[in-house]
Order: structure tokens, then sequence, then C-alpha cells
């Protein structure tokens, strides 16, 4: 994970849930490059065409909210998605984005527009759009979270740390 993400700001509203992110009658034989051709159509349509690599999704409040639909995070990992900065997550997603290295932070995002250029830094839990002079500050993610989104999930961070033996942990808490 780099230390500051810049990107394109794009705009989505509150509640947009999982089912939304990615519907699921685009699932039956579909890769998640064709299920990416058609994120978020519902509520923003064209979003996946004008979408550029890199960019940041910025949204309001309970994003992500719904079923914990893992797929989602994997779709917005497709397309290139480089953070999401919103009011609030649905937990669910928020974890699969943590565990999927999707970096995601929490704060208010009034004043931002579409297409400004955004910074996030998540380590610092700051996010900025220096040509509109907005600077909002959140508590930073916990070090070990900001350890698992550096290493690019959680998986790739327990491959990394073979310390990590979850199995002997659990079956020695018996």
């Amino acid at each position: 994970m780099t230390a500051l993400i810049r990107g394109g700001a794009r705009i989505l509203g509150d509640e947009v849930n999982t089912d939304i992110h990615c519907s699921s009658k685009y699932f039956p034989g579909r890769d998640n490059a064709y299920i990416a051709q058609h994120t978020f159509e519902q509520v923003a349509p064209g979003f996946a065409a004008g979408f550029k690599p890199g960019d940041v999704i910025v949204a309001g409040a309970k994003f992500g909210i719904n079923s914990s639909r893992e797929q989602a995070v994997h779709v917005m990992r497709t397309m290139g998605v480089a953070a999401i900065v919103a009011r609030s997550f649905g937990r669910q997603f928020f974890r699969n984005a943590i565990n999927n290295g999707l970096p995601v932070i929490e704060c208010d995002v009034a004043g931002i527009e579409q297409g400004a250029e955004i910074e996030v830094d998540v380590a610092a839990g700051r996010v900025a759009v220096p040509a509109r002079g907005i600077a909002r500050s959140t508590a930073p993610l916990p070090r070990e979270v900001q350890a698992i989104l550096a290493a690019g999930g959680l998986i790739a961070f327990l491959k990394s740390h073979p310390e990590w033996k979850l199995e002997e942990r659990v079956s020695s808490e018996r």
C-alpha cells in the first residue's frame, strides 16, 4: 500500500448496498471483469464506463450495507479502485475490504465533488482535496489493520507471518 493515494473522486450516495455494487444477475458464468462493467449501474448509470484505475470512491453513509457479498470487493479491485472514503460503512463490507487489501477510511465527505483530485493517507487518517481547500482528519486505522492492507490483504499478511498458526491457537484455547 502506498503512503499517499491520489486519484479522481467518484461520488456515490448513501446506503449503496453490495447487491448494487455487483448485481447477482451478472454472476452466472461471468468473471469479475464482466461484472465490473455493470457495477453501480442501478444508482450511477455510466459509473463503470467513466471509472479510471486509481480513482477513489467517495460515498455517503452505510456504504456496503446488506449482504456480506465479498465479490463486491473483488469487483472493485478488478476495476482498480485505489481506496474508498465514506461517511460510514457496513461493517461486513469494511472488513471484507481490509481482508482483500482495499483501503477504506471513514470521514465526512461533504464538499468533495465528482472528479476532484483527492488525496487519501490511510496511515495518518487524512483525506484532502487540495484544490478546494478541504482537509479532513479521522482516527487512523489500527496498526495491525494497516499491516494487513500493506501486505495486500489478510491472506498475504498471514503467509508473510508464519508465526501466526491459527489452527494451533484455536485448538490450544479449547
